[in-house]
C-alpha cells in the first residue's frame, strides 16, 4: 500500500508555470506507475501525466504536451508535475495516483491509490 500527499498548488496569473509534488509512503515507490489527473468543478477527473516506474517514459494528454512534463525521483519517493503557460480552463484540483499496473496508464479505474488532491487556479 502507497498513500499519496500533494502540494505545490496555488494561485497563478495566466502564462505563468507552477510545479507540483506528490511525496508518497512506502519502500516499493519504484516499483509503481505514477500518474497526474485534474477536475475542474463539475466536471469528471480527467488525465493529465503519467509516468512509468523507472522514468524513462512519459505519456500526456494532448492538450498539456509540450507545457506539462511529468518526472520523478525514486531516491525521494516523488513525482513531479511542472506546468507552463497555464492558461485559465486548466483550473481544478490536480491528484496523483499510483498504481503497479502497466505503463502508460491513463484511465481512472487503472489506478488504486490517490492523494487527497491539490488546488490549481488560473486566473485570467
Amino acid at each position: 500500500q502507497v498513500q499519496l500527499v500533494e502540494s505545490g498548488g496555488g494561485l497563478v496569473q495566466a502564462g505563468g508555470s507552477l510545479r507540483l509534488s506528490c511525496a508518497a509512503s512506502g519502500r516499493t515507490f519504484s516499483s509503481y506507475v505514477m500518474g497526474w489527473f485534474r477536475q475542474a468543478p463539475g466536471k469528471e477527473r480527467e488525465f493529465v501525466a503519467t509516468i512509468s516506474q523507472s522514468g524513462s517514459r512519459t505519456y500526456y494528454k494532448d492538450s498539456v504536451k509540450g507545457r506539462f512534463t511529468i518526472s520523478r525521483d525514486n531516491f525521494k519517493n516523488t513525482v513531479y508535475l511542472q506546468m507552463n503557460s497555464l492558461n485559465p480552463e486548466e483550473t481544478a484540483v490536480y491528484y496523483c495516483a499510483a498504481d503497479q499496473v502497466a505503463f502508460p496508464a491513463t484511465r481512472r479505474h487503472e489506478y488504486d491509490y490517490w492523494g487527497q488532491g491539490t488546488q490549481v487556479t488560473v486566473s485570467s
